[in-house]
């Protein structure tokens, strides 16, 4: 009788993810389905092929009377490539017209800020200055970045 292995060893101290299913209870359709979805469109594409590129009179021994158009070989592919272009452009152009304008105050602050409560004779963002004390957690205001960041340093004495 064989021992449980452990998922895990000091060789290999990560677990597989996701986790391998045992033989019984693995199912083999996923193969199956890609094998299928592998030849039929091996199998389409050298339909595609031959429509494009035999003449006229083989495709008529074969015993095909009708077909579209040899144009059509070309247009679908480039219409392809146009249709993923401009999906692009067009995800590109909503992300763009999403975008708040830089004058806009939702650039900077969303409804979801968290701002102290306004507070005239004391600080709430100075809290930190007094010994033993944890202020409590908020955004930062626009203003108070710019005025700490670009504001001329402050002449203090030296020490």
């Amino acid at each position: 009788m064989a021992e449980k292995e452990d998922p895990t060893s000091p060789l290999s101290p990560l677990a597989p993810y996701p986790p391998i299913p045992s033989p019984e209870y693995r199912s083999r359709a996923p193969e199956f389905y890609g094998f299928v979805a592998w030849t039929s469109t091996s199998f389409l594409y050298f339909i595609y092929i031959l429509w494009a590129l035999l003449p006229d009179e083989y495709i008529q021994w074969l015993g095909i009377k009708w077909y579209p158009s040899r144009e059509w070989a070309v247009l679908v592919p480039a219409w392809s490539i146009v249709l993923a272009l401009l999906t692009y452009f067009i995800y590109f152009a909503l992300a763009l017209f999403g975008t708040p304008a830089f004058s806009n105050m939702s650039a900077i602050i969303d409804s979801r800020a968290h701002l102290p409560p306004i507070n005239r004779e004391r600080n709430p963002y100075l809290q930190y200055a007094s010994p033993g004390v944890v202020p409590d957690l908020y955004d930062i205001p626009i203003g108070l970045v710019n005025r700490v960041c670009y504001s001329p340093p402050s002449r203090c004495p030296p020490q």
